[in-house]
């Protein structure tokens, strides 16, 4: 309600109980009239002016500072600029969006501290496990480096693998690291993805072959397919997401490469017909060390930081990518390039 229509029903207000209580004395139509008109123009004046002063202009004010700080603007600016012609009751409504949005902000500033204080305790556990196996390692091997040769060699070829195994825990962590700062560049160049992806292929057959799984492209897919991108970062996608397919696949399985062409973009799918994933592991697949089991990841190697860096590297092209899984049916990742003829 506008501050005039509020002064001029309280005006009316206070000028009709004068204007009856006239009536009730001197019974006069006439006094009860003049009475009236004087008493509703004097209360209208006096009201508007002590509102207008005391309290109209500082509700403007209150709703000039929310509304510009909400756009985030600095204080200066916020008292010079949006004034609202019924600010009683859009600061009302100010209020409460600003009320929502700020509990929504704690939400998230709770849901980020409980997945830092996971991601801390998951990179010392990554840690701890390789060093207390390198460290294992050392002490036996001192144990039976002149009494046991063979034994010795054993060891040591152990412990450099678990060292290998934190070198690759720290230049995951760099490279995403780098990537969510921006600090790794995005060299856009024009290539053909067909042909990348034939690349990548190749260089993962051995591991393939290893658990007898093949792959192809699904539709034998032969013309090209050209998108801009940084290639060397998109190899990096195909080979984590083909590897993943490969550690999760099923012996004598396949891994298919399948490209849909959109209107100014490519699909990318990697599908699997392996073991699966659960529909509760979906949501928090791409975080970082999130394992859905634990005792087989390790088993078959790896940081648990290859979908992670996958996501962000999409995301650095400003690009999406998405999962669907059935249980011991498969999985397909799904991921989408900008198309460039």
């Amino acid at each position: 309600m506008k501050l005039s229509v509020l002064v001029l029903i309280a005006a009316f207000a206070v000028g009709l109980s004068i204007g009856l209580v006239n009536f009730y004395f001197q019974q006069s139509w006439y006094f009860m009239l003049i009475s009236f008109v004087v008493t509703f123009i004097t209360s209208f004046i006096v009201f508007y002016y002590l509102l207008e002063k005391y309290i109209y202009s500082k509700i403007v004010l209150i709703y000039k500072m929310i509304h510009n700080l909400k756009l985030g603007k600095d204080l200066k600016d916020a008292l010079g600029e949006y004034v609202s012609s019924d600010p009683i009751n859009d600061v009302e409504q100010e209020v409460k969006e600003w009320a929502g949005a700020k509990k929504r902000e704690i939400e998230i500033l709770k849901k980020q501290e409980q997945f830092r204080r996971e991601f801390l305790s998951n990179v010392s556990h990554e840690f701890k496990t390789p060093l207390f196996a390198i460290q294992g390692y050392i002490e036996t091997l001192q144990d039976c480096l002149t009494d046991d040769p063979e034994m010795a060699a054993k060891f040591l070829d152990k412990a450099e693998k678990n060292v290998e195994r934190l070198s690759y825990l720290i230049t995951d962590l760099d490279s995403i690291s780098k990537l969510e700062t921006g600090e790794i560049p995005i060299n856009y160049e024009k290539f053909d993805f067909v042909l990348l992806a034939k690349e990548v292929m190749e260089g993962l057959e051995d591991s393939a072959q290893k658990r007898n799984i093949k792959l192809s492209f699904k539709d034998k897919y032969t013309h090209p397919a050209f998108v801009r991108a940084d290639r060397e970062k998109i190899r990096q996608v195909m080979i984590n997401l083909i590897h993943n397919s490969l550690k999760y696949g099923k012996e004598q399985g396949s891994t298919a490469i399948k490209i849909f062409e959109l209107h100014d973009q490519y699909l990318i799918e990697v599908t699997d017909d392996g073991i699966g994933i659960d529909e509760k592991h979906l949501s928090r697949l791409f975080e970082r060390f999130y394992r859905i089991d634990s005792h087989r990841s390790r088993e078959e190697g790896g940081t648990g930081l290859g979908l992670a860096i996958v996501k962000h590297i999409l995301e650095a092209h400003e690009q999406i990518i998405t999962v669907r899984s059935t249980l011991q049916i498969g999985t397909t990742f799904a991921f989408t390039l900008e198309k460039i003829g």
